[in-house]
């Protein structure tokens, strides 16, 4: 597939808002045809609705069986599918002794289990296009943080399954990439911040490390990475420089973090009961269909 997504079929998940949101709209204003996969109908509608030729689906990822069905309806709408965009992510946090299983679990199932079935599910037609997919982890696969190990782990998770599945399937003209991309100003991070250990946690973080970005401009270098086909893609430019030296940051941040733990701890202790549950307005929505799908 030539590069440039002028004239392509981009499949995004977690579409509904946020950093999936602007990616629709960022790639559909450079030319191309935009599938939005999401949990939300009423957001998908609105973010369609500024996406000319675009059409929506309402999907969970970690549902095998709803994406194979999803991934037929979008190819027989758009008779083809160029570039998958895997966005779909949510997070929980708080020390890992007193959260709660079901959220820390959720994060694992959501952002590691549903990027892989959605890969799957995806492939055959990426390999008849020759296409390409990029998978969107975060600098918490680079630094692992204190107080994020769910989502820490899960990004991790996706940036080695990525790293590995990308040489096994370059034979058949598929490029993968993996998106690295610090604190944006989306409704997970600012649902993050309304937990006084998280936003404690985050402001103790020195430099850029702690900034928040804003989405536009971090879309936009993540929208250049899949024209690119890129490998590895960052949404801030710092960020390339802490892959080599992530082993050097594991170590420093265990000998700062250990230091203000205990305070973090009282921090989420002090905030009761669903401090662990997942953050944001889509964590609320994943929670909410979750509970609804067990019910049954």
């Amino acid at each position: 597939m030539a590069a440039g997504v002028q004239g392509k079929v981009v499949a995004v998940t977690g579409a509904a808002r946020g950093l999936g949101a602007s990616l629709a709209r960022q790639l559909t204003e450079r030319g191309a045809q935009v599938a939005l996969l999401g949990l939300e109908p009423e957001e998908l509608a609105k973010v369609s609705a500024t996406c000319a030729g675009s059409r929506w689906w309402e999907l969970d990822v970690t549902d095998a069986i709803e994406l194979a069905s999803i991934v037929a309806e979008v190819k027989a709408h758009f008779g083809r599918v160029d570039v998958l965009v895997i966005n779909a992510g949510v997070a929980s946090g708080g020390p890992f002794l007193y959260t709660e299983a079901e959220a820390f679990e959720r994060t694992i199932e959501v952002n590691l289990m549903g990027s892989i079935r959605t890969l799957r599910a995806f492939l055959p037609t990426l390999v008849e296009s020759r296409g390409y997919s990029l998978q969107i982890a975060s600098l918490a696969a680079l630094a692992p943080a204190p107080m994020m190990a769910a989502y820490c782990a899960s990004k991790s998770g996706v940036e080695a399954f990525t790293e590995s599945v990308r040489t096994e399937i370059a034979g058949h003209g598929v490029d993968l990439g993996t998106a690295y991309l610090s604190w944006t100003d989306t409704d997970m991070v600012r649902g993050a911040d309304e937990h006084r250990d998280l936003r404690e946690t985050r402001a103790g973080m020195p430099g850029v490390l702690g900034r928040t970005y804003p989405v536009e401009p971090t879309v936009a270098a993540l929208c250049d990475g899949i024209e690119r086909r890129a490998a590895h893609v960052y949404g801030q430019h710092w960020v390339r420089f802490v892959r080599p030296l992530r082993g050097l940051i594991a170590g420093l941040t265990y000998v700062a973090g250990k230091r203000d733990i205990a305070k973090a701890e009282k921090s989420f202790l002090a905030e009761g009961v669903g401090a662990g549950s997942l953050v944001g307005a889509g964590g609320r929505a994943d929670t909410a269909h979750h509970e609804v799908r067990t019910s049954r």
